[in-house]
């Protein structure tokens, strides 16, 4: 049991984005997993946001450095710099994680070496204890899903780096299934498509951009959006504008929900039968950034025949889980917590009654 002075928190530490649960308060922190580090002395210039803003931008004596790669530290100086950063915001002036535990998100399949070097990060700044949780098991646990009791329950989990697919049961990862390939590797792809097709170089912030207005992946059989976009011409080599629409981008993400519905094939081929049956019944639960894509609930559900769930705050809930990580390891997560869960899914102040129950 926590002492009074212990704090908790669940760390979702994604490639692309890293967001902070402070147990009691909610989610305290989500900012971009991206460092701007000065080349000649290693200075870090800015973290998070500000290092977002100058992606693009830099001039030729800085770098931005994404210090995760595929949901696993590259790079631990500067991840442990970052976390620290991230977690001053957050508590002030106070010793950072100073009589804290940490439940950290780390993607399914991972070594347990990748998982110890998660866990010392944390550690190396002080943190009185880190444990390391798979992510499809932290989301489903964040979304409410009843995942301590003998129902399969499938988690379609697409962040910056992989998207994970798992069927949970009794508290555990039944079969799981990861790919890499998800929103990190849609900007990819619409910055090689504007390449070449129409000879223009676009950055990765206006391929993002590109991706959150008028990305979707159902078929443009209604109004087509489009946008107008800013680039440099390769051939002359001066900045011009051309118009994007939907239909394209649409297009372009045919291929990258053929390998999310493969993986869904592939993780059901392997799931015991009567787990398989409860799929169907209950569906699949789809979070990270990647279920913000426009129509992709849709076109899952009309592929697989499965319905599709999105979570109450994709983004969130892995984070939500991983802090609450603790009360469920010791059986005192129950029905009302799951509620609570919920309600601070849908942005609700709710107060911490888990620690008063026990």
């Amino acid at each position: 049991m926590l002492k009074r002075f212990d704090m908790l928190y669940g760390i979702d530490l994604g490639t692309s984005n890293t967001v902070i649960y402070q147990q009691g308060k909610g989610i305290v922190l989500r900012e971009p997993s991206v460092v701007a580090i000065r080349q000649d002395t290693g200075e870090i210039v800015a973290v998070g946001t500000e290092a977002q803003a100058m992606i693009g931008r830099t001039p030729g004596n800085l770098d931005i450095i994404y210090p995760l790669m595929d949901g696993v530290i590259a790079n631990f100086d500067v991840t442990s710099a970052m976390l620290q950063h991230f977690v001053k915001k957050v508590q002030g002036r106070a010793p950072w994680f100073r009589s804290s535990q940490v439940y950290i998100s780390v993607p399914c399949g991972i070594t347990n070496v990748q998982k110890r070097a998660v866990e010392e990060t944390v550690i190396h700044k002080g943190a009185k204890k880190a444990v390391a949780v798979e992510e499809p098991l932290a989301a489903a646990l964040g979304a409410g899903l009843p995942v301590d009791e003998p129902i399969g329950s499938l988690v379609l989990d697409i962040g910056g780096g992989t998207s994970q697919v798992a069927v949970l049961s009794l508290g555990g990862i039944v079969v799981s299934h990861t790919v890499r390939r998800a929103g990190m590797s849609i900007d990819k792809d619409i910055i090689d498509y504007v390449k070449r097709t129409y000879n223009m170089a676009i950055g990765e912030r206006t391929a993002e951009e590109i991706k959150i207005r008028i990305g979707s992946v159902l078929d443009p059989d209604g109004e087509k959006k489009g946008m107008d976009i800013r680039g440099r011409d390769l051939i002359d080599g001066l900045p011009r504008s051309l118009h994007l629409t939907s239909s394209e981008i649409s297009s372009l993400m045919d291929d990258f929900l053929m390998t999310i519905l493969e993986a869904i094939r592939v993780t059901l081929e392997k799931c015991p039968p009567e787990l398989a049956g409860d799929v169907m019944d209950r569906g699949i639960l789809l979070c990270g950034g990647g279920a913000l894509l426009h129509g992709l609930d849709e076109r899952i559900q009309k592929e697989t025949g499965v319905p599709v769930h999105i979570a109450d705050q994709p983004m969130d809930c892995t984070a939500l889980g991983a802090g609450r990580m603790l009360d469920y390891q010791n059986g005192r997560l129950g029905k009302s917590s799951r509620v609570a869960l919920r309600e601070i899914a849908a942005g609700k102040a709710v107060e911490e009654t888990v620690r008063s129950e026990a």
